[in-house]
């Protein structure tokens, strides 16, 4: 991580966190004339789901302010915000927590691959253990590498619950959700200070 970097996440994590989220990465750099401020955000470990559109506008808007109010960024930049989404590996123990209810994919230590849904996360024992659907029970340190599944079905359903709750607030029903907000590769992109547009 740059030293920029380093100071842009002792900005912005109150802010994240003043919000009930995790900062899960944060990047600066420079694109030309300006910088691209890049956060990357999550729900607790302990939650299951994913953010949805409304939260992820208020972290934004937060963020945004931190860093200018701090000027931590000298000049323009532009802020993304977004979520780490399904394509993020497995790879740390909260990441594992996040997925419950995910069907995920591990290659094991010794070459075998498991999958199925995973329904919980044992912290209480001597070594963390996931617990798959059909009652597998694995180390999380046999799991050389982990990945969500996209399951198009469930987000099928997720949409169309969505476009539920979208009808009833505006008085129609609709399914016109092309932005994907609410799903884990949302993104919220604004100008930062002295920007256009």
């Amino acid at each position: 991580m740059t030293q920029q970097a380093e100071a842009v996440r002792d900005v912005v994590r109150p802010a994240v966190e003043a919000a009930g989220l995790y900062l899960e990465e944060v990047t600066a750099t420079r694109a030309g004339s300006r910088s691209v401020v890049r956060v990357t955000v999550d729900l607790p470990e302990d939650a299951v789901g994913s953010l949805d559109s409304d939260q992820l506008g208020e972290v934004s808007r937060a963020v945004s302010a931190a860093l200018d109010e701090d000027d931590v960024v000298p000049g323009a930049y532009t802020l993304e915000i977004s979520t780490p989404g399904t394509s993020r590996p497995l790879t740390e123990l909260r990441h594992f927590k996040r997925a419950r209810t995910r069907l995920v994919t591990l290659k094991l230590a010794d070459g075998a691959r498991a999958e199925g849904r995973l329904t919980d996360v044992l912290t209480d024992g001597d070594a963390p253990v996931l617990v798959l659907d059909d009652d597998r029970r694995i180390d999380v340190a046999d799991v050389v590498r982990g990945k969500v599944e996209v399951e198009l079905k469930r987000l099928e359903e997720a949409q169309d619950a969505e476009a539920g709750e979208l009808g009833e607030s505006a008085g129609e029903g609709t399914d016109d959700d092309a932005d994907g907000a609410g799903f884990d590769d949302a993104t919220a992109g604004r100008p930062g200070r002295n920007e256009e547009g």
